[in-house]
């Protein structure tokens, strides 16, 4: 079997300038409707709507903490590649609306639309040995190790973190989260599976 084909750096700088426009898109169609997600965005997205603080800001303090979990068990490239990923979001995040001014938007598509934006960013960046931090260092890691689905194990922590939510968000934002969490989950499980994509 042939080895997989290495990506350039210019390759890798434009992944991770895709992947941050394309998550900070998600981001912020999930923040105009007031609504939640998982892992460590959603963690961020807590402290936001209980502190008023930028968002950007915000995931990028709470990922800090699990950048030397993936020094130690994901090695350098990933976890460089993944601190500048998790940079650009946070400044994309925060000057997105400084360039984008939405007037309306319904919650389900905010749901469906931010949560596929964000899925395609971070199978973007898994392709390319990074990911979006935090939670996702965890579950990339264990992808990696033990084979098990990322999607499917993202899904059950979202759950739990939308489930806190309920202290600063409405019950029917709530729900209408889950299923932008549930778009997300499964855009990863279906579309990133080890094994069929070769390129490294």
């Amino acid at each position: 079997m042939p080895a997989p084909l290495r990506h350039s750096l210019f390759e890798d700088l434009q992944a991770l300038a895709a992947a941050a426009l394309l998550g900070s898109l998600g981001l912020g169609l999930l923040k105009h409707a007031g609504l939640i997600t998982g892992g460590t965005v959603g963690l961020a997205f807590l402290a936001h709507y209980a502190s008023a603080a930028p968002l950007g800001a915000l995931l990028f303090a709470i990922n800090l903490p699990f950048i030397a979990f993936a020094w130690f068990t994901l090695g350098r490239a990933f976890t460089l590649k993944t601190l500048c990923a998790i940079g650009l979001l946070a400044v994309a995040t925060d000057a997105l609306p400084r360039v984008l001014a939405i007037e309306r938007l319904d919650p389900l598509f905010a749901a469906i639309a931010g949560g596929l934006l964000a899925g395609v960013s971070m199978i973007i960046l898994f392709r390319h040995g990074a990911s979006l931090g935090g939670l996702n260092i965890v579950v990339h890691w264990l992808q990696e190790r033990f084979g098990w689905r990322a999607g499917y194990l993202q899904l059950a922590i979202d759950a739990a973190i939308i489930a806190a939510a309920l202290a600063l968000v409405p019950v029917e934002r709530i729900l209408v989260s889950l299923l932008g969490a549930a778009v997300l989950n499964l855009t990863l499980a279906i579309n990133h599976r080890p094994g069929r994509y070769m390129a490294a």
